[in-house]
């Protein structure tokens, strides 16, 4: 991300519409988590982790993220849940190397708007599936190709160019890696934005 999305991500409208919209958007589509371990791509500085602990109810959050400033905010961020948050530096499409995870480690990963800026997209989703335990569920929020290619997020924001996913074709990549919605697990389309929970059914 460059300044200026690392500014809009950190400030409070964008903490605002995550807690009181986002996280409650997908706690209806997809249910609340309480208990799990999950795992989170894309910690940036730990906001997100914080409500998947509170709002969703996770147990344990292992997150990680590409900058190893943004962790250290996100330390700092959760210092009070201990061991109950563990946090690296590394790459969503190797949660191996990041978080030691194995095959079928989480229960549920979280994805609060980062696969966007990934440019082996269909990579990470595949990561996220081997992840999940059978039953897991994967929450989403993305941003979608269209949005990406208006002219006021061209020019404030630095993104991949090349193989931006639509809202279909982000949706179209989950059951190719054993990844469902359907009539439990629900996804809902908001103008350039998608939202939504698919379960690891295989």
């Amino acid at each position: 991300m460059n300044r200026a999305e690392t500014l809009l991500v950190n400030s409070p409208p964008r903490r605002w519409l995550q807690r009181l919209y986002e996280v409650r958007l997908l706690a209806q589509l997809g249910g609340r988590t309480p208990g799990v371990r999950a795992a989170e791509i894309g910690c940036g500085s730990g906001y997100g982790t914080k409500l998947i602990l509170d709002a969703f109810g996770a147990a344990r959050v292992d997150a990680v993220d590409l900058d190893p400033a943004m962790v250290e905010r996100a330390r700092r961020r959760l210092a009070r849940y201990g061991d109950r948050v563990r946090l690296a530096v590394g790459d969503a499409t190797d949660l191996r190397a990041a978080l030691d995870a194995d095959d079928n480690t989480y229960d549920a990963v979280f994805d609060f708007g980062i696969i966007h800026h990934i440019p082996a997209w269909r990579d990470a989703i595949a990561e996220v599936a081997r992840v999940l335990r059978p039953g897991g569920r994967f929450y989403f929020e993305e941003v979608t190709a269209t949005a990406l290619a208006r002219p006021t997020y061209r020019a404030l924001f630095d993104h991949p160019t090349e193989d931006r996913f639509t809202a279909g074709e982000f949706l179209a990549e989950l059951p190719r890696h054993g990844l469902e919605t359907g009539e439990q697990w629900r996804t809902r389309i908001q103008g350039d934005y998608l939202l939504g929970a698919a379960v690891r059914t295989s």
